[in-house]
Protein backbone atom coordinates (compact mmCIF):
# COMPACT_ATOMS: atom_id res chain seq x y z
CA UNK A 1 0.00 0.00 0.00
CA UNK A 2 2.76 2.33 0.96
CA UNK A 3 4.86 1.40 -2.17
CA UNK A 4 1.63 2.65 -4.73
CA UNK A 5 1.08 5.82 -2.87
CA UNK A 6 4.89 6.55 -3.49
CA UNK A 7 4.83 5.37 -7.01
CA UNK A 8 1.57 8.23 -6.91
CA UNK A 9 3.31 11.11 -5.46
CA UNK A 10 6.22 10.42 -7.20
CA UNK A 11 4.21 10.10 -11.03
CA UNK A 12 2.47 13.06 -9.55
CA UNK A 13 5.20 14.84 -9.01
CA UNK A 14 6.78 14.12 -12.42
CA UNK A 15 3.83 14.94 -13.93
CA UNK A 16 3.74 18.96 -12.56
CA UNK A 17 7.35 18.80 -13.05
CA UNK A 18 6.82 18.35 -17.06
CA UNK A 19 4.53 20.48 -17.18
CA UNK A 20 5.48 23.39 -15.45
CA UNK A 21 6.75 26.03 -18.22
CA UNK A 22 10.23 27.55 -17.07
CA UNK A 23 10.04 30.47 -19.89
CA UNK A 24 7.39 30.97 -21.69
CA UNK A 25 8.40 34.23 -23.64
CA UNK A 26 11.45 36.17 -22.06
CA UNK A 27 10.55 39.19 -23.68
CA UNK A 28 7.24 41.20 -24.34
CA UNK A 29 6.18 39.57 -27.62
CA UNK A 30 3.33 41.81 -27.93
CA UNK A 31 5.70 44.67 -27.94
CA UNK A 32 8.25 43.36 -29.84
CA UNK A 33 5.67 42.54 -32.89
CA UNK A 34 4.55 45.55 -32.37
CA UNK A 35 8.30 47.64 -33.31
CA UNK A 36 9.37 45.11 -36.06
CA UNK A 37 10.27 47.32 -38.39
CA UNK A 38 13.97 46.08 -39.88
CA UNK A 39 14.55 42.80 -41.64
CA UNK A 40 16.89 41.75 -38.62
CA UNK A 41 14.09 42.25 -36.18
CA UNK A 42 11.69 40.15 -37.84
CA UNK A 43 14.15 37.51 -38.94
CA UNK A 44 14.76 37.43 -34.84
CA UNK A 45 11.34 37.15 -34.37
CA UNK A 46 10.90 34.60 -36.56
CA UNK A 47 13.79 32.93 -34.91
CA UNK A 48 12.22 33.31 -31.77
CA UNK A 49 8.96 31.90 -32.83
CA UNK A 50 11.37 28.63 -34.20
CA UNK A 51 13.16 28.35 -30.87
CA UNK A 52 9.39 28.67 -29.06
CA UNK A 53 8.08 25.60 -31.61
CA UNK A 54 11.10 23.19 -31.10
CA UNK A 55 10.43 23.55 -27.25
CA UNK A 56 6.83 22.46 -27.77
CA UNK A 57 7.70 19.70 -30.16
CA UNK A 58 9.97 18.39 -27.32
CA UNK A 59 7.14 18.79 -24.70
CA UNK A 60 4.64 16.63 -27.65
CA UNK A 61 7.75 14.03 -27.54
CA UNK A 62 7.98 13.83 -23.71
CA UNK A 63 4.53 13.63 -22.96
CA UNK A 64 4.16 11.14 -26.15
CA UNK A 65 6.71 9.23 -24.21
CA UNK A 66 4.73 8.60 -21.21
CA UNK A 67 1.67 7.87 -22.66
CA UNK A 68 3.33 4.76 -24.23
CA UNK A 69 4.12 4.22 -20.86
CA UNK A 70 0.53 4.29 -18.97
CA UNK A 71 -0.57 2.38 -22.16
CA UNK A 72 2.01 0.02 -22.06
CA UNK A 73 2.19 -0.63 -18.43
CA UNK A 74 -2.06 0.33 -17.22
CA UNK A 75 -1.50 -1.89 -14.41
CA UNK A 76 0.92 0.04 -12.76
CA UNK A 77 -1.35 2.83 -12.62
CA UNK A 78 -4.30 1.65 -11.69
CA UNK A 79 -8.01 3.57 -11.82
CA UNK A 80 -5.31 6.79 -12.51
CA UNK A 81 -4.35 5.08 -15.57
CA UNK A 82 -7.17 6.42 -17.69
CA UNK A 83 -6.99 10.00 -16.51
CA UNK A 84 -3.05 10.12 -16.81
CA UNK A 85 -3.47 9.05 -20.55
CA UNK A 86 -6.24 11.27 -20.89
CA UNK A 87 -4.19 14.10 -19.79
CA UNK A 88 -1.35 13.07 -22.11
CA UNK A 89 -3.20 12.97 -25.10
CA UNK A 90 -4.81 16.73 -23.55
CA UNK A 91 -1.34 17.71 -23.58
CA UNK A 92 0.39 16.25 -26.84
CA UNK A 93 -2.70 18.38 -28.46
CA UNK A 94 -2.14 21.50 -27.21
CA UNK A 95 1.73 21.47 -27.49
CA UNK A 96 0.92 20.25 -31.28
CA UNK A 97 -1.52 23.14 -31.53
CA UNK A 98 1.45 25.48 -29.87
CA UNK A 99 3.89 24.17 -32.13
CA UNK A 100 2.16 24.40 -35.41
CA UNK A 101 1.42 28.16 -34.25
CA UNK A 102 4.47 29.00 -33.95
CA UNK A 103 5.60 27.39 -36.97
CA UNK A 104 3.44 30.00 -38.49
CA UNK A 105 4.17 33.20 -36.94
CA UNK A 106 7.79 32.54 -37.78
CA UNK A 107 7.14 31.71 -41.56
CA UNK A 108 4.87 35.11 -42.00
CA UNK A 109 8.21 36.87 -40.00
CA UNK A 110 10.21 35.46 -42.39
CA UNK A 111 8.27 36.75 -44.85
CA UNK A 112 8.10 40.19 -43.72
CA UNK A 113 12.15 40.03 -43.30
CA UNK A 114 11.91 39.68 -47.21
Amino acid sequence: MKTKLLITLLLTAGLLTACAEMNPHPMDMSQAVLNAETKADHEALAKHYDEAADEMQLKVDEHKKLLSQYESKAYLYGRQAQDLKTHCYSLINSYEKAVEANRKMAEMHRGMAQ
